[in-house]
């Protein structure tokens, strides 16, 4: 099946897609997620704990954020070597100086409301959602995700596992500090981050695989590789009932080229019979590997 490649983002394209997912994960943490002591794991979690084991006006949360990223991406550079991409330190020097900014241009002195599962969520869902475009571009905020990669590569530990465990003991730790609300308001906001990250990392990398049965195929091929751009692969099939002949066309499309293809099957040949799976793990010539 011929594929075409599809267009890898430009350097600036790509750094501006991290500065954006950097900036909503500033949003979510220093707004939502800092005012009510809402400890989720990770650097910013910890950073908080710290800010309130040792109260100062200037060993703020977010500058124990910006020393710990540093120390962090000082490790990565010893253990990791030039391989450390250069991605990670931009995301994770962007994250604690963004931080900074905010606490010096909109200082808070309280929660924006009064609902706490209401900025709970905003404290999970932008922080979640600035990871995964993060993920998606093959990079990362530093923190915890760098000790992942060092993890990675001199113990065979699930780096799922050890990234789960790390961040309940930061989560639970807010019990302690932050008292019994916090605390459960903190765990359940880990377990929310947990599955939103997957869904929308797995959203970002979804395709769909048509499977369609057409007495007619040459117009949809047309339509897929001169239109779409994209490959298919061509099957003789038969009817179980009637043993009619007919030919079923394989290809796998992003949601925008299945969205057209549909429409002109529908426009053109009303009796195709389609086949519509979604899918996150697509391998091979024109796709990565999930």
């Amino acid at each position: 099946m011929k594929i075409t490649q599809a267009k890898p983002l430009n350097p600036i394209q790509r750094y501006l897609l991290l500065t954006a997912g950097i900036l909503i994960t500033a949003v979510g943490v220093y707004f939502f997620k800092f005012p009510n002591n809402f400890s989720t794991g990770g650097v910013s979690g910890l950073s908080l704990i710290l800010g309130r084991l040792f109260p100062s006006p200037v060993l703020t949360p977010s500058v124990f954020m910006l020393i710990i990223n540093a120390a962090l991406l000082i490790v990565g550079f010893v253990f990791l070597g030039k391989s450390f991409a250069f991605s990670t330190v931009y995301c994770s020097m962007l994250l604690s100086l963004s931080m900074n900014a905010m606490e010096h241009f909109w200082p808070l002195s309280g929660p924006m409301t009064h609902q706490p599962f209401l900025e709970l969520c905003f404290a999970v869902l932008l922080p979640s959602l600035g990871s995964a475009i993060l993920f998606h571009l093959d990079a990362s905020s530093g923190g915890t995700d760098i000790v992942a990669m060092i993890v990675r590569k001199y113990t065979s530990l699930n780096i799922g596992a050890a990234l789960m465990v790390a961040d309940a003991l930061i989560t639970v730790a807010a019990l302690f500090c932050f008292g019994v609300e916090a605390g459960l308001f903190s765990i359940l906001g880990l377990l929310m981050k947990s599955v939103l990250i997957d869904f929308v990392t797995d959203s970002f990398r979804t395709k769909k695989c048509f499977q369609i049965i057409t007495s007619n195929p040459q117009p949809i091929v047309d339509f897929i590789m001169k239109t779409l751009h994209r490959g298919a692969t061509l099957e003789d099939v038969y009817g179980a009932y009637n043993h009619d002949k007919k030919a079923m066309i394989i290809t796998v499309l992003t949601r925008s080229q299945a969205l057209a293809l549909r429409r002109y099957i529908h426009a053109n040949d009303p009796h195709a019979f389609m086949v519509i799976t979604a899918s996150t793990e697509i391998v091979g010539k024109g796709f990565l590997a999930s």
